[in-house]
């Protein structure tokens, strides 16, 4: 079959593989479609440290079961499925506690980052996934569409610690992929007045189709205080910041009203710190959270929202490739001109 390998940054290979062999436990999946993601760009320009190369990497993903262990009882060849990138175990300390998506043991799970992943003609899913965190597609659903499951899946978990509340007015600073998601979450929660920031025209006119009640095109204008103007100067209830940069953290914070609350969702580069005005925090009775991951739980909640059609998965796919055009779907997303990429591993 083929695939392609991450062996350094810049360096991804088309090669030919021999096909995964599944366990008892696990399903081989031919996947028809794989969506690109920041987290894949990141990987592709610098590494990461989740990733001893070479490995097939991609994880967002959807296709065809082509083959199934011999214990597995609920699943069979042809149904078409979905699944997350990991699985918690369930048994270790922060799975106890109620926050399985800090498992001690994601990396024995995580597809395209300890194990082969997605941009590969075959796949093959581990138990702890086929278990928790993998679901039948519906036929009115596209498997391309399908494929978002993931990052939803962790936009629903930090959407959660929100907390928002009918009739909030709610920033999303960046309109990327997770930015768009967080605007149609914060929708369906009841907010009345949720405003975008990104730095790109064409991003923002997306946000307006999913949802955004204003927009804010930070290459144009003061940002913070286009946002005051939009809250009769108090800031947002709630502000969730999705690019992840030491800069957007810190101006996520400064949008918040008092008593509001910010999520800080983007993860910044290793080591990077940020300033904050510990008067404001400490008198503005600030809240502020860090959010990682999804739980089986937001991953199920998420394949609701797509299967109903509440969510709207169509604006955020820019098109398709074949995977031998996956470099130049990488470049697309870091120059600006695609939101998410289809690599179709079958396409002739």
């Amino acid at each position: 079959m083929k695939a392609i390998r991450f062996y350094a940054p810049q360096d991804i290979r088309l090669e030919d593989i021999e096909m995964p062999m599944i366990g008892p436990d696990e399903i081989l999946v031919k996947v028809e479609a794989t969506l690109t993601c920041g987290t894949d760009v990141k990987i592709y320009r610098r590494g990461h440290p989740m990733v001893k190369p070479p490995l097939i990497f991609g994880h967002e993903f959807a296709g065809i079961i082509a083959e199934v262990g011999k214990n597995i009882t609920q699943w069979k060849k042809g149904q078409r499925v979905v699944s997350a990138n990991s699985a918690p175990c369930n048994a270790c300390f922060f799975c106890k506690i109620g926050k399985p998506n800090l498992c001690e043991h994601l990396l024995e799970t995580l597809i395209g980052f300890s194990v082969d992943g997605a941009y590969s003609e075959f796949i093959r899913v581990p138990a702890p996934i086929v278990r928790q965190n993998t679901y039948e597609v519906p036929d009115q659903v596209p498997l391309e569409e399908a494929a978002l499951l993931e990052p939803l899946a962790c936009a629903v978990n930090g959407n959660d610690v929100a907390d928002i509340k009918i009739g909030d007015a709610v920033v999303v600073i960046g309109a990327g992929p997770i930015g768009l998601m967080h605007i149609q979450l914060a929708k369906i929660k009841g907010a009345a007045n949720v405003i975008s920031i990104d730095l790109k025209e064409d991003r923002l006119k997306v946000a307006s189709e999913v949802g955004a009640d204003n927009v804010v095109d930070a290459s144009r204008e003061n940002q913070l205080d286009r946002v005051k103007k939009l809250t009769d100067g108090l800031g947002a209830d709630v502000v969730i910041e999705a690019v992840g940069l030491p800069q957007t953290w810190e101006l996520a914070v400064e949008m918040t009203r008092k008593a509001g609350t910010t999520v800080l969702f983007g993860g910044c580069p290793s080591g990077t710190k940020i300033t904050l005005d510990t008067e404001r925090i400490h008198y503005g009775d600030l809240t502020i959270k860090g959010i990682f991951h999804h739980t089986p739980l937001s991953v199920k909640r998420a394949y609701e929202l797509i299967t109903s059609g509440m969510f709207k998965g169509r604006p955020l796919i820019t098109g398709k490739m074949s995977l031998s055009e996956l470099k130049e779907a990488l470049e697309m997303m870091i120059e600006g001109r695609c939101i998410k990429m289809a690599i179709i591993p079958h396409a002739h």
